[in-house]
C-alpha cells in the first residue's frame, strides 16, 4: 500500500482545503522535513496510532507535557470524575486553590501565581506585567528562543518560526517590535553591553533557561547566574520561560535544578496533564499588580478550566512521588548515550544535548551553544533521519529544532528500539 493511498494522505488533502496550509499549527506540516504529516487516531502511554493502525514510540509527548504518557490511567480516572460536574464555569473553584498550592510549592521563584489558558497567553501577560511594574517598555529575548506568538515575539524566534525560516512575521507593526531588542544566547557580553547603555529602558530579560525551540540548548556554566547579577543591577525583571522545562527536567522545572530564582516564571500545559493551560508567577509584590489587586490587566474566561485543573492536579501528585525523576534521567540517559554510539557507528557527524527528559541529536560535527550554531546544522539529512525513524515506527519531531522527549510511560523496551531504529536510520542515510 502507497502513502498516496492511505487514509492520512487522504485526509491531508482535505485538510489542505478546509485550513491553512492543511493545519492549525504550522510546524505540524511538515515542511521542515518534507512529505506529508500521519494523522493520528488514538495515544495510550508511549505509543501513538495513525489512522491507517501503524503503531509509532512517540517522543514528542505532544511538545513536552505529556510526561505520564498519553491517557494517564490516573488522569482519565480524574476526569471521568469531574465532566460530569461541568467542563466550564468562569467562577472561581476550590480545584483552582489547589493546584496553584502545589504550583507554588514546586518552584522557588513562585509566591503567587495566575493560570491562564496557554504558555503564549502566560508569557504575553507577564511581559504586560513586567512593563506595568517597572513602566520601562523595551524587553530583550534570544535568538533562537521561542516565546510564543504573541506579536513582539515574533522576533528571529524558534520552534515552527525557525522550521519555516521566518523569523520574523508579516502582520506585526515595526514600533511593536522595536520594543524588542534581540540577542545571542548565552552571550553574556552582549547582555552586559545592552544593559549598560539601555537599562533604563528595559523591563525585562526572558529567556528558556534551557532553549527547547532550537532544539535542546542548555545555558552555558555561568550564563544564568551573570543574568542574575546584571538584571538585579540595573533593577531588570528576569523572567525565565519555563513552558517546556518546568516540571519537565526537575519538579521544581530548571530553576530548582540550576538554583537560580528569576522574578517572574512561565508555565504551560505540563501543568494541566496536557490540557489547554498555563501559569504565570513569581514575586507577590511584582504579582499584586495585576487586576484586580493592581492596575495591570488580563483576564480569561476558561482560565482555571476545571478539567485541566483537576488533569494537572493528579499530573503534579503522581511526579511529586519518590523516584519519579530518577527515572526519567535513566531512560533519558539511556536513550542519549544510545544515540550518541549510533552516530559514531555509523560516522554520521551529530552533536547531542540532553538535559533531565530533554534531549537532542544535531546534524552537525559542531558544538551548538546557540541559534546560529543551530542553523548551521544539515537539515536535509536530519529531514531523511525523521522519514527513516518513522517507518521504523518511532515517531520524532518533524524539524531538526525541537526537542526529543521521555515519558514516564516510556519502557526499557522503547529505548532499545528507539536506539536499534537510529542504528537503522543512521546507516541508511550516512
Amino acid at each position: 500500500m502507497t502513502r498516496a493511498k492511505t487514509k492520512s494522505e487522504k485526509l491531508w488533502k482535505q485538510a489542505q482545503r478546509y485550513m491553512p496550509g492543511g493545519v492549525n499549527s504550522p510546524v505540524r506540516a511538515f515542511k521542515g522535513v518534507g512529505g506529508s504529516p500521519i494523522f493520528v487516531e488514538r495515544g495510550k502511554g508511549s505509543k501513538i496510532w495513525d489512522v491507517d493502525g501503524k503503531q509509532y514510540i512517540d517522543h514528542v509527548c505532544s511538545w513536552g507535557p505529556l510526561i505520564l504518557g498519553h491517557a494517564d490511567k490516573e488522569v482519565i480516572a480524574r476526569l471521568k470524575k469531574v465532566i460530569p460536574q461541568g467542563t466550564s464555569f468562569g467562577i472561581p473553584t476550590e480545584r483552582e486553590n489547589v493546584l496553584a498550592r502545589m504550583v507554588i510549592k514546586a518552584v522557588p521563584s513562585i509566591e503567587k501565581t495566575r493560570l491562564v489558558s496557554s504558555g503564549t497567553e502566560a508569557v504575553m501577560s507577564a511581559i504586560r506585567l513586567a512593563r506595568g511594574y517597572t513602566g520601562r517598555s523595551v524587553i530583550i529575548k534570544f535568538e533562537g528562543c521561542y516565546h510564543g506568538h504573541a506579536d513582539g515575539l515574533l522576533v528571529k524566534a524558534g520552534s515552527g518560526a525557525t522550521t519555516l525560516g521566518v523569523p520574523t512575521s508579516p502582520g506585526v507593526p515595526p514600533e511593536y517590535a522595536s520594543c524588542t531588542m534581540t540577542l545571542p544566547y548565552n552571550d553574556i557580553d552582549a547582555v552586559a553591553k545592552a544593559c549598560r547603555k539601555h537599562g533604563k529602558k528595559i523591563a525585562a530579560i526572558i529567556l528558556e533557561p534551557i532553549a527547547g525551540n532550537m532544539g535542546v540548548v542548555p545555558a552555558v556554566d555561568g550564563f544564568l547566574e551573570s543574568l542574575r547579577e546584571i538584571t538585579e543591577k540595573h533593577g531588570i525583571l528576569l523572567i525565565f520561560d519555563e513552558i517546556i522545562s518546568g516540571f519537565r527536567v526537575a519538579y521544581g522545572g530548571a530553576q530548582s535544578l540550576y538554583k537560580i530564582k528569576p522574578d517572574l516564571t512561565t508555565l504551560g500545559k505540563i501543568i494541566g496533564g496536557g490540557l489547554p493551560v498555563g501559569a504565570y508567577g513569581g514575586r507577590a509584590d511584582i504579582m499584586d499588580h495585576m487586576a484586580p489587586a493592581g492596575p495591570v490587566y488580563q483576564a480569561g474566561t476558561l482560565s482555571g478550566n476545571p478539567l485541566a485543573v483537576e488533569a494537572g492536579i493528579a499530573t503534579l501528585e503522581i511526579l511529586s512521588r519518590p523516584g519519579t525523576y530518577k527515572k526519567l534521567d535513566r531512560l533519558a540517559a539511556k536513550l542519549g548515550d544510545g544515540l550518541i554510539e549510533a552516530a559514531k557507528m555509523m560516522g554520521v557527524p551529530s552533536y547531542h544535548t540532553r538535559v533531565g527528559s530533554m534531549l537532542c541529536m544535531f546534524f552537525t560535527g559542531a558544538p551548538v551553544n546557540s541559534y546560529s550554531d543551530a542553523l548551521k546544522c544539515d537539515t536535509e539529512r536530519y529531514g531523511k533521519y525523521f522519514h527513516a525513524m518513522l517507518e521504523r515506527g518511532v515517531y520524532l519531531a518533524p524539524s531538526q529544532f525541537e526537542a526529543a522527549f521521555v515519558s514516564l510511560a516510556h519502557t526499557e523496551k522503547d529505548i532499545e528500539k528507539t536506539i536499534r531504529a537510529a542504528e537503522q536510520s543512521l546507516l541508511e542515510i550516512a
